[in-house]
């Protein structure tokens, strides 16, 4: 990942940019307390806080203590900085993504966002939706790809919707292509042909570099897990699905450690239920890469548990639950903060390079499902359920404990 990540060590005040605590937030005493037995930081960053819309603000107040007590211990001090976007900009600015917070995103070494959207915008126009931010801050930050993990936990194989014998075992890593494609081609829009019938139109388009430098995020990805890379596309319809395999196919000369084998979308969309196990790493085109990481994290049992990077080949990253805003459960403690809290432990390895505190957010988040602990996406008999607050005092709990293995 050399040459998709940057890592940054402008150092920073010592004094937090913090806003008042809400309900949301967790107590802030034990933090105090840990930090307090450490060693002077050594190492400072400055991290921006997205909360979005819905569970957002929930899932980010959580993952930020566990940052900040992770880092405690392992002499990293934060800054955050917390910024509007989404539904609850558009609400405050009349914009999804304002200029400040943008500028905030760029100016610090990572950017930890929530969740944002809501039934609220539903109907706003385009360039009004929630939706609209995520993608001007993701072209804004340059963060072209997209590593979106999905993994099935032993403790959580049971809660799989496939039987055990195919879910047990499955640890892929989907790569997407994440500011080219269909998303982001032109012409768009609407029209009217010439016998007057409305039509609305969008484009695949990819140019070469942005396919070449993908295509080597993904062999490095692969190169870095068991070697295998698995290129999904529509090469036998679509024109930019052919140059896409034309492209992966020459990268691939660079990458001889490498196995490349190529599928269709349709096919891998089937073959990720029949026998996941039989792929490592996935890279694959923007649309493509929306869907099938979103089927890959239902595999898992739940959409709650799986975190995503977004890096690009300088500055700083974007790392974020690939669950929804939930607005059906905002406000009631029922989040589940595990895939934010992963996210912040991505961060910390992919975003900042301090994979040992990277590694106590995760053994931190395995100990407390081991105790049993399940919020209710992923609840399941003889287990005890617990709320967004309570998860994350228990990952707290044992964050402070753990002492992870040498990386």
């Amino acid at each position: 990942m050399a040459a998709s990540v940057q890592l940054n060590a402008k150092l920073l005040g010592p004094a937090f940019i913090v806003k008042p605590a809400t309900k949301h937030f967790l107590k802030p005493a034990r933090i105090r307390c840990a930090a307090a037995a450490t060693a002077p930081p050594t190492k400072r960053y400055s991290i921006t806080l997205l909360p979005g819309d819905g569970i957002g603000p929930e899932v980010i107040a959580v993952a930020k203590n566990v940052l900040k007590l992770a880092g405690s211990l392992e002499g990293i001090e934060f800054a955050f900085q917390e910024m509007p976007m989404g539904g609850s900009a558009l609400d405050l600015v009349g914009v999804p993504l304002p200029e400040e917070t943008l500028a905030a995103a760029k100016q610090s070494d990572a950017v930890l966002l929530g969740a944002i959207g809501g039934y609220k915008w539903d109907k706003n126009e385009k360039h009004l939706k929630p939706e609209t931010g995520l993608l001007q801050i993701r072209e804004g930050l340059k963060v072209f790809a997209n590593l979106r993990p999905a993994t099935v936990l032993p403790q959580l194989v049971d809660s799989s919707t496939l039987k055990k014998e195919v879910a047990e075992g499955v640890d892929l890593m989907v790569v997407r292509e994440l500011t080219g494609g269909i998303y982001f081609g032109k012409p768009r829009g609407y029209g009217v042909t010439e016998h007057g019938e409305e039509i609305g139109f969008n484009t695949e388009v990819y140019a070469a570099y942005e396919v070449d430098r993908i295509a080597r995020v993904a062999f490095e990805t692969a190169r870095k897990r068991h070697g295998k890379l698995c290129s999904v596309d529509k090469a036998n319809v679509l024109e930019a699905s052919m140059f896409w395999r034309k492209r992966i196919t020459a990268i691939a000369s660079e990458y001889p450690d490498v196995e490349l084998s190529h599928m269709y979308v349709d096919n891998a969309a089937m073959q990720l239920i029949r026998n996941p196990k039989q792929f490592d790493t996935i890279v694959t085109n923007n649309i493509f890469g929306d869907i099938l990481s979103d089927e890959a994290s239902m595999i898992t049992g739940s959409i709650g548990m799986l975190p995503s990077a977004s890096l690009g080949e300088s500055g700083p990253g974007l790392f974020e639950p690939i669950h929804g805003s939930a607005p059906d459960i905002a406000g009631q403690d029922k989040a589940n903060p595990l895939a934010t809290i992963l996210s912040a432990a991505m961060l910390l390895k992919y975003g900042l390079g301090e994979e040992h505190a990277a590694k106590r957010i995760e053994k931190a988040v395995l100990d407390t499902l081991d105790k049993g602990l399940r919020t209710g996406d992923i609840y399941s008999a003889g287990t005890k359920l617990v709320g967004c607050q309570e998860m994350g005092e228990e990952v707290l709990k044992s964050v402070e404990t753990q002492v992870p293995a040498a990386v």
